[in-house]
């Protein structure tokens, strides 16, 4: 009779100090579902962000098609794809969406306020309703950012000292552009402490892009900052390239992708490195903590890129200094 107490009193017990552990764990047997869902024009897997994304989880020890099955879906910058995409993940049930862009996150937010969202990226969370602020976001999303206030300020000063006694710099920017007004004013703040006028170009998409650098020459413009436009805005990249060379304006854009295609320079936040601190988040969740408990992280690791062929081609003479800064230099 004792041991059979004894017993008894050892087998609750145990079961006390279990049960904690098992609440916080997937249930025996079954598999998290992660969805990946983005507005870009075409397939994710091989761009940065889910290359980054695949390595964080390879290095938290996921394997996809073992202990996680991922979903992709990229809509091609069509909203009702990206909406379609976005409630059929939902009715999968999945266990946490990421949002690869502000556009991919506005419509994960509107299909479910239960499923937590990992942003991997956006410009300006807070500014754009999905967080209530960086440290305590709330609700049921969470992630990384892709912006920080002396962003704006950083490629100024590249440009500066691309450009010897550079007085005059434009902006070209599509309101349209979560977080875009932002950077424009974040640009002409760190405009002003650097003694530089701004001129800002608003265009809505590629028909306005060859009157915008007409009004940059009218405007006697010795620079010009290229910012984040929607996705399928600037598929033409070569177009942008091509008018940035045709007007002789040592331009810096908002990803390096320009600059693979002939664009002088990019500086912008690490999409790879953003990709894989999503996976951080990813694991975070799954284990049992809240999105509301998780704070938004902002960037810090950022690549500058150089094309030297180009400035060459525009007769500039790139500081050695700025060369060992870089990330990377084509030539």
């Amino acid at each position: 009779m004792r041991l059979s107490v004894i017993g008894l009193i050892l087998t609750l017990a145990l079961a006390m100090f279990v049960a904690p552990l098992a609440t916080e764990a997937q249930p025996p047997g079954k598999i998290p579902r992660v969805a990946y869902l983005a507005f870009r024009p075409g397939p994710c897997t091989d761009s940065p962000p889910c290359e980054g994304l695949a390595q964080g989880l390879r290095e938290l020890g996921y394997a996809e098609g073992q202990n996680l099955s991922m979903e992709y879906r990229w809509s091609a910058g069509n909203v009702e794809w990206l909406r379609a995409n976005a409630a059929e993940v939902v009715r999968l049930g999945v266990d946490v969406i990421i949002t690869g862009g502000p556009e991919a996150t506005r419509v994960a937010k509107e299909m479910t306020r239960t499923i937590p969202i990992v942003m991997a990226g956006d410009i300006d969370p807070v500014g754009d309703g999905f967080v209530a602020s960086l440290g305590r976001p709330g609700g049921n999303i969470t992630g990384v950012s892709a912006l920080t206030r002396d962003l704006s300020g950083k490629r100024l000063e590249l440009l500066k000292d691309t450009v010897p006694g550079m007085a005059r710099v434009a902006v070209l920017w599509n309101p349209v552009e979560p977080g875009a007004l932002r950077q424009v004013r974040d640009t002409e703040e760190a405009a002003r402490g650097l003694g530089l006028q701004v001129q800002t170009l608003e265009v809505h998409g590629l028909d306005e892009f060859a009157g915008a650098f007409a009004a940059a020459r009218t405007g006697r413009a010795e620079g010009l900052i290229v910012l984040a436009f929607p996705p399928g805005t600037t598929d033409d990249r070569a177009r942008l390239v091509d008018l940035a060379a045709q007007s002789r304006l040592p331009t810096i854009y908002w990803e390096r992708a320009f600059v693979d295609a002939g664009g002088l320079m990019s500086y912008a936040a690490s999409y790879r490195d953003t990709g894989r601190r999503a996976a951080y988040y990813v694991d975070r969740i799954l284990k049992g903590t809240k999105p509301a408990d998780l704070p938004v992280e902002q960037p810090t690791k950022f690549e500058l890129i150089i094309n030297l062929k180009t400035a060459q081609a525009l007769g500039l003479t790139m500081p050695p200094s700025l060369l060992l800064l870089a990330d990377e230099v084509i030539q």
